[in-house]
């Protein structure tokens, strides 16, 4: 399955083939749909047929064990036949504020020194877990500091390294106990450059000012040491 919004997160369409519907869902030879995975939602959309109905994909899913997206439909969806061309579309509006939050996480990540022990975000809201077991900025601090960021006008992109690359730079691992998926011989890093790289396979802004007006919205203790960061868009307060 070719993933293409691997290459370009801001591809809204294309073209495919379906190679399978079942149970589990429908598959394609190529697609767009972001699957759920890494703290991010999978997409949902539409698949276009080729009388002009559509279907209504409710989410995108990982198939366990090797990279093939599902897309999950509606109920009552018809089957699709092997071979049927369709076209693949996704819930933009939805998925651009998933890639505005979760490269916003990244620009929080470069402003608090921690390990990352979790976190999660919908077209809502993004949060990141850390291990600070220490004094950790205040609200002001790092509203002042991701606006810094974000004004600076950051090249976002992704780069790919090897699993023996990644080997030799355990710095770059910023969660605590989950590990990047290594074994297909590459790993997919995020870079904000002069900010932060890190693995990461979501789907992110081309630049830091595209982030806009996120914000740091709550600061809650979590645990002993776990501190949560909530992010929300500032015309959401």
């Amino acid at each position: 399955m070719e993933l293409l919004f691997r290459d370009d997160a801001y591809l809204k369409s294309c073209e495919a083939r379906v190679v399978a519907h079942d149970d589990e869902g429908i598959r394609l030879d190529r697609t767009v749909f972001y699957p759920t995975g890494g703290g991010q939602p999978g997409d949902s959309g539409a698949l276009k047929l080729a009388d002009g109905s559509r279907i209504r994909i409710l989410e995108a899913r990982q198939v366990a064990g090797h990279e093939d997206v599902v897309h999950g439909p509606a109920d009552g969806a018809p089957r699709l036949s092997p071979g049927s061309r369709v076209r693949a579309e996704i819930d933009w509006p939805r998925r651009y504020k998933h890639m505005r939050f979760h490269t916003a996480l990244h620009a929080l990540c470069a402003l608090i020194e921690g390990q990352v022990t979790g976190g999660n975000l919908n077209a809502q809201k993004a949060r990141l877990d850390f291990n600070l077991p220490d004094a950790y900025p205040d609200k002001a601090t790092l509203n002042q500091g991701l606006q810094a960021i974000v004004a600076a006008d950051h090249a976002v992109s992704a780069v790919w390294i090897t699993d023996q690359e990644m080997a030799a730079r355990p710095d770059l691992v910023r969660t605590l106990s989950v590990k990047p998926p290594t074994g297909s011989g590459r790993l997919r890093l995020l870079e904000i450059e002069g900010i932060d790289l890190q693995p990461c396979g979501g789907t992110h802004l081309r630049s830091t000012v595209e982030i806009g007006d996120v914000l740091v919205s709550k600061i809650e203790n979590k645990g002993r040491q776990n501190r949560r960061f909530t992010l929300r868009f500032a015309a959401d307060q």
